[in-house]
């Protein structure tokens, strides 16, 4: 595929759009889901929901890890900053998210004299142990498989270290059990899906090849400009209208069909298959990573006694719903309101690929 001079040439998109909405005079109306939290924010800042309008409707699915991490986890994460010699650190947007409490995140808790960090690399929290011994540093591990492998490579690194200071409260989750969940709730009702370019840059396009072959949903793995979206969703559609779903790899510049075997082998080193608490899917089995038996000094949750809270969102926030493609930011009836980027009440507003936060942004287009 010619990707600079297809893709990035207005003629190419406005083809692309006009066979789309050829194919819908056969297919009808199309519900289709992206579950990649980059991908809700390139749809959003390109207008692509308006271009695809009314023919084809997108919708944000379970992509942004920071808003599928529950706030009973996150009120675990704000009582143990509160420990004496703990430091946390963590990716920038969890930050900011609140838990049961509205105004209360590990920003405030910092403010407030707790000893939270900002780290572009779980590598930066080994380094954080490294250099201050007396304290403990907890690496929070946010994330799907696209995160899980450099979650792996720095405990294996404050392994080989002896690095006893240092832990990883392991909160990374695994796609493919969420999307069976998904599909299985009663108020699923999606036609096709844009799989997320980069979980399949790990885990391979083949992960997803459940789709086509247990529920008759075609699925495209799709890379993040504009052109890749549309054409990806041209060839959701056109399978659609043909009656004959299938796996098709669009960002093969990329993604490989096996995936990254030196990744997922890191992977398979370190983490094993848990029960996972999702917010707006509640628990799923085998949705989650833990640390191996053989890794347990570095496990934060064993050595603090790591309990999530029981609670459930704060009232009047929908973010569990947006998360499961069956509420529009704009239904929220906080949204824009009560709660905006400024003042966010749920994490879906919070995060820098939050479906919340992409209307917000772009709302205009």
């Amino acid at each position: 595929m010619l990707f600079e001079d297809h893709f990035r040439r207005p003629e190419g998109s406005r083809r692309l759009l006009d066979a789309i909405h050829a194919l819908t005079e056969k297919t009808g109306p199309v519900r289709l889901m992206e579950i990649c939290g980059t991908h809700t924010m390139a749809i959003a800042k390109a207008g692509l929901r308006t271009a695809l309008a009314p023919d084809v409707r997108l919708l944000s699915g379970p992509g942004c890890p920071v808003c599928v991490t529950p706030a009973g986890e996150i009120d675990g994460i704000l009582q143990l900053c509160g420990q004496p010699d703990v430091l946390i650190a963590s990716y920038g947007d969890l930050l900011r998210v609140p838990g049961s409490q509205r105004g209360d995140t590990l920003l405030r808790r910092r403010a407030l004299g707790a000893q939270v960090r900002t780290v572009y690399s779980p590598m930066e929290a080994v380094e954080l142990a490294a250099a201050q011994p007396d304290t403990q540093v907890v690496f929070l591990g946010v994330g799907f498989e696209t995160t899980a492998p450099g979650t792996a490579a720095c405990i294996l690194e404050a392994a080989d270290r002896e690095l006893e200071n240092f832990s990883v409260l392991c909160l990374l989750k695994r796609t493919e059990p969420a999307l069976r969940a998904l599909i299985a709730a009663p108020d699923f009702a999606v036609d096709g899906f844009l799989c997320p370019g980069h979980v399949a840059a790990v885990t391979g396009a083949i992960a997803f090849s459940f789709l086509p072959r247990e529920f008759q949903l075609p699925a495209v793995v799709s890379g993040f400009e504009a052109g890749d979206i549309l054409y990806s969703v041209w060839r959701l559609v056109a399978m659609l209208a043909e009656g004959h779903p299938g796996l098709e790899n669009e960002y093969t510049r990329l993604v490989a069909p096996a995936g990254n075997p030196a990744a997922l082998a890191a992977i398979d080193q370190v983490f094993e298959h848990r029960t996972s608490l999702w917010r707006g899917l509640g628990e799923i089995p085998d949705s989650g990573y833990a640390l191996r038996p053989e890794y347990s000094r570095w496990d934060a949750a064993q050595k603090f006694g790591f309990v999530p809270g029981q609670a459930n969102e704060i009232p009047g926030c929908r973010c569990g719903s947006v998360i499961r493609g069956v509420c529009e930011p704009g239904e929220c009836p906080l949204f824009g309101k009560a709660c905006t980027p400024a003042d966010p009440v749920g994490p879906c507003m919070v995060s820098s690929e939050g479906a919340c936060a992409a209307a917000w942004k772009y709302r205009a287009r």
